[in-house]
């Protein structure tokens, strides 16, 4: 191109010298300049359409002839277009693949522009959801998916966990959504169903709460019986006296096991009907205290401190929530270790503070505390007898009260665990 350049310039130059001498041999300079200016744009011109007309084209032709620079331009164009056309050629070929496989996908996959509008999706997201192509194109999600819960989850842009939906056209199938930012608030929604999955946790819960009752009558009766010997056993051979009692530490053990297991299945299963009543949080924290320290027989210091607001909720589910958390405390704290229990609230939430200064706890256990019967160290439940489902009742509890549960701990300085509730939870004091 530089050589092209450098040609035509010395035509150019050629060109107007040629019209300085003809124009001095004779006499008429300024009508030979002209010309020679005239003649020189109009053959730009010329080439000008050629280039426009070419590039008007839908698909991709030869070049037009050019002469000199101009020619090397249509040839360089046409060199671009060529390698153009390959790239998009190679671009739809990727883009055919991605949508030919979220296409053979069970779950749904629907991308929105940064207005929220369906720009596509493939045909799982049509089945579990009712869009219809092309009629849905460029439509609001929120309007073709109207559940509040949907909205209210969209609207608040806080994607870190899914919402679980009944799908809108299938009242029987559950959906599981997933939401993406990416791009300039573009939206990637990934939409699975889950009805096999909540109809197997459904089916588990009901086995843990049926069994649980079943189990609930002959333990009562073996514990009763066992209360009765030791009430005897100075008339027992000494032989049996000590698997007397053992048999009934285990059956009051297991006892409370079941009791914990049915408190679970209530919180899973029961509808939150009682949660706007208001429950007075200062006694029920007071009992609380005096029964962990009947617990704790003088080993540790506990103290409260309650700010005097009350919340709406359920008393009994918020008791064994409490006491869980509080309880816990007392039994893995060393004697001589201080417990603190803190009632109190900011602008933006509230909270119970349980903080003890014992063992602490390992960070790699923390995330997983809350499963049912995870233990972090068993040698320490053995020890106090604890079932490992107190922690997956305080979730649940507070999951109930649109809560959730913290926990802080540093290995050999204490824990921390706090409950966390929203501010719209906040009574008068009656």
């Amino acid at each position: 191109m530089k050589y092209e350049w450098r040609k035509a310039t010395q035509r150019t130059l050629l060109g107007f010298v040629a019209a300085v001498v003809i124009g001095l041999l004779f006499d008429v300079l300024a009508w030979s300049l002209a010309l020679t200016g005239i003649t020189y744009t109009l053959w730009h011109y010329l080439q000008l359409h050629k280039l426009q007309s070419w590039l008007d084209r839908s698909e991709v032709s030869d070049p037009p002839y050019g002469y000199g620079i101009w020619g090397a331009v249509f040839d360089d164009v046409y060199r671009l277009q060529l390698r153009q056309r390959k790239s998009k050629k190679r671009l739809k070929s990727v883009i055919r693949r991605v949508q030919e496989s979220t296409s053979a996908m069970r779950d749904g996959v629907i991308m929105l522009n940064n207005y929220a509008e369906l720009e596509w999706w493939n045909d799982a997201s049509g089945n579990l959801l009712g869009l219809k192509d092309p009629e849905d194109i460029g439509m609001p999600i929120t309007n073709i998916v109207r559940e509040p819960d949907f909205k209210a989850y969209f609207d608040e842009g806080k994607y870190d966990t899914p919402l679980e939906l009944t799908s809108p056209i299938h009242q029987d199938q559950v959906l599981q959504i997933h939401i993406t930012l990416f791009g300039k608030k573009d939206r990637l929604i990934v939409c699975r169903d889950i009805s096999q999955i909540k109809q197997l946790e459904t089916m588990r819960q009901n086995f843990i709460g049926n069994a649980s009752h079943e189990l609930r009558t002959p333990l009562t009766v073996i514990a009763g019986y066992l209360e009765t010997l030791i009430e005897y056993e100075d008339s027992i051979p000494e032989m049996w006296r000590r698997p007397l009692h053992q048999m009934h530490k285990q059956s009051d053990r297991m006892q409370g096991l079941i009791e914990d297991l049915l408190i679970l299945s209530r919180l899973e299963n029961n509808d939150n009907e009682d949660s706007q009543s208001t429950v007075s949080i200062k006694p029920l924290l007071t009992g609380i205290q005096g029964h962990a320290k009947a617990l704790s027989a003088g080993k540790h210091t506990i103290t409260l401190e309650c700010e005097d607001f009350n919340i709406k909720g359920n008393a009994t589910e918020l008791s064994s929530a409490f006491s869980n958390l509080i309880f816990n405390a007392v039994k893995y704290t060393p004697e001589g270790g201080e417990i603190e229990i803190k009632w109190h609230k900011n602008k933006h939430r509230i909270y119970l503070d349980v903080v003890d200064n014992g063992l602490g706890i390992d960070p790699i256990h923390i995330s997983r505390l809350t499963e049912r019967f995870y233990r972090a160290d068993a040698s320490r439940h053995s020890e106090t007898g604890g079932s490992g489902l107190g922690l997956a009742i305080v979730k649940h509890a507070l999951l109930r009260h649109e809560g959730h549960l913290e926990i802080q701990s540093i290995l050999g300085k204490g824990s921390t665990f706090s409950c966390e509730l929203p501010l719209s939870r906040q009574s008068e004091v009656g």
